[in-house]
C-alpha cells in the first residue's frame, strides 16, 4: 500500500466490506438473530470487538512490524478468551488447554524477543504497537466469545457471523468514509483492499463460524495462533523482517502446541445450551 493509505483505512475497509458480504449471504437468518433478544445482546457485544479489532490490529503492525504485531495481537487472544469464559461462566479450563496454551504463549514471547522489524521501523514505535496489539487481542477474544454464546442460543453460525459483522460494519463505515479515499488512488491499492475483504475476512470467517459450532472460544483462539506463525514466515520472506534463533524456537513451540490442541478430541461440556 502507498504511504498515503492509513492502516485505519485498511482495517476499516477489510471489516466493512467483508462484514457486509457476511450479512448479505445470510440476511434473513441474520436479521432473525438480531431481533432475538437472547442473541442480540451477544451480537452487540461482538460488534464492539469487530469494530475495535481491525483498527488496533493494523495499527499494531504499522508501528511494531508485521511479525510482532501479529504475534502480540493473536498471542494474547487465548488469554483474554480464557478470562472471559472464567469471568462470565466460571468455566474451568482443561489441563490440555493450559499446557498447550502455555507452550504457545511461551513461543509467542520467544518470537517477540527474537523478532526485528524492517529497517524503516522506529524502535520508539514498538511499544505503542505492542499496546495496540494487546487491545486487538482483547477485541478478538471478545467477538470470538460473543459469537460462541450467540450460536449457543440456537442460531446457525452463518446467521451469527452475518449479524455480528454486519453490525460491526455499520460502526466502521464512518471510519472508512473519512479515511478510505486513498484506497481508490490506484488499481493496485483497490485490488489489495478487495483481496483482504474477500479472502482473509469473508471466506475465512465463514469457516471460522463453522468451527465455532463445536469449539470453545479459548480453544479456537489458541488454534488461530497459527496466524502469527504464518505471518512471521511471510514477514521474513517477503517484507524483509529478521528473526533470531530464539524467535525460530518460538515458532516451533507455537506449531507443536497448536497441532496437539487442534487434533485432540474435544470433551462434551455438561450444562451447555443445545
Amino acid at each position: 500500500m502507498p504511504e498515503s493509505v492509513s492502516p485505519l483505512a485498511i482495517g476499516a475497509s477489510t471489516m466493512t466490506v467483508g462484514g457486509v458480504l457476511l450479512f448479505l449471504i445470510s440476511a434473513r437468518s441474520a436479521i432473525t438473530a438480531i431481533r432475538d433478544a437472547a442473541s442480540r445482546r451477544w451480537l452487540l457485544v461482538g460488534a464492539i470487538g469487530v469494530f475495535v479489532y481491525p483498527l488496533a490490529f493494523y495499527l499494531s503492525m504499522d508501528l511494531a512490524g508485521v511479525a510482532i504485531g501479529n504475534v502480540v495481537s493473536l498471542g494474547t487472544g487465548p488469554v483474554f478468551a480464557a478470562i472471559l469464559e472464567w469471568v462470565v461462566e466460571r468455566r474451568r479450563l482443561s489441563r490440555l488447554w493450559l499446557l498447550c496454551t502455555g507452550f504457545a504463549i511461551a513461543g509467542v514471547v520467544l518470537l517477540a524477543l527474537g523478532g526485528h522489524g524492517t529497517a524503516t521501523a522506529e524502535s520508539a514505535n514498538v511499544l505503542p504497537g505492542i499496546l495496540f496489539g494487546v487491545l486487538a487481542g482483547f477485541a478478538y477474544a471478545l467477538y470470538t466469545y460473543a459469537s460462541s454464546r450467540a450460536i449457543r442460543t440456537g442460531h446457525p453460525s452463518g446467521a451469527v457471523m452475518g449479524g455480528m459483522f454486519g453490525l460491526g460494519a455499520i460502526a466502521l463505515l464512518p471510519v472508512l468514509l473519512l479515511l478510505g479515499a486513498p484506497l481508490l488512488q490506484s488499481p493496485t491499492s483497490l485490488g489489495i483492499a478487495a483481496y483482504l475483504a474477500l479472502g482473509p475476512m469473508f471466506v475465512a470467517y465463514i469457516l471460522f463460524g463453522r468451527g465455532m459450532r463445536t469449539l470453545r472460544s479459548s480453544t479456537a483462539t489458541t488454534i488461530t495462533l497459527l496466524e502469527p506463525f504464518v505471518a512471521t514466515v511471510l514477514a521474513i520472506l517477503i517484507v524483509g523482517e529478521r528473526l533470531e534463533p530464539v524467535g525460530w524456537a518460538g515458532l516451533a513451540l507455537i506449531l507443536v502446541a497448536v497441532t496437539v490442541l487442534s487434533t485432540a478430541r474435544q470433551p462434551r461440556q455438561k450444562g451447555d445450551a443445545p
